[in-house]
This record gives C-alpha cells, sequence and structure tokens, in this order.
C-alpha cells in the first residue's frame, strides 16, 4: 500500500515537473499558430494553476477537490463543455505529449524553487 502511494506521488510529481518544463517552453515560443493554440499558450502563462478537464471525468474530480482543499482557485477549462474541446486537446497534445485528462499546469516554478517547496515535494517522492 505505501509503495504504491509512493509510485502515485512519484508520478504525480514527474508529470508536474514535465508540465513546468512545458510551460517554461511556452514562454520561448513566439506566436500562436491558431486561435486554439493562442488559447492554451494564454491560459498556462495567464493563470497559477491551470486545469484542463472534462466535467464527467473522476480524475479530473479529484484534482479540482484537491486545489479547493488547498484553498487555491485555479483556472479550468471543461473541455467536453467547449465547441473546441478536440482542437483544445489537440493542442495539448502537441505542448505536452498526451492529451488525456486532467492536465494541470502550475506555473509557479520561480517561487516553489525559491520557497522550498519544490524541494520538498521532490524530497516526498
Amino acid at each position: 500500500m505505501v509503495d504504491q502511494q509512493r509510485s502515485r506521488r512519484v508520478a504525480v510529481v514527474a508529470v508536474l515537473l514535465l508540465q513546468l518544463v512545458v510551460v517554461s517552453d511556452l514562454w520561448n515560443t513566439v506566436g500562436a499558430a491558431n486561435s486554439v493554440s493562442a488559447f492554451v499558450q494564454n491560459a498556462i502563462l495567464s493563470n497559477k494553476i491551470v486545469i484542463f478537464s472534462k466535467s464527467y471525468c473522476p480524475y479530473c474530480l479529484r484534482s479540482k477537490r484537491i486545489f479547493r482543499q488547498l484553498k487555491e482557485e485555479p483556472f479550468v477549462v471543461e473541455l467536453d463543455l467547449r465547441e473546441d474541446g478536440d482542437q483544445i486537446q489537440y493542442e495539448l497534445l502537441e505542448f505536452v505529449g498526451r492529451r488525456t485528462v486532467p492536465q494541470v499546469f502550475v506555473n509557479d516554478l520561480g517561487d516553489a524553487l525559491e520557497n522550498g517547496q519544490l524541494q520538498k515535494l521532490l524530497a516526498a517522492s
């Protein structure tokens, strides 16, 4: 049981770190190929926390619940409730290499590093 929880934490940390790298890479992107791409980039870069979600997905619901418990207010994009949801998922595939949800982006790497939270998160995995 403990090993399973540890494995899950490691997986979550790995995904978050990958997405943090993607966020930093987005800063270097000049212009967007289309409005969907621009929307995705703007959402990630303009918000502290972004969750690309589907309203019925149990993993998405859990992610949103976790941030509520942390008293954080993420910017949530419910892909199944948008006409361009499939296009957004394609853009996420291009940015991150996967289209599954939830995709959580935390645009706070610098602060996390400075206040020691990143080291604590990595040490916990």
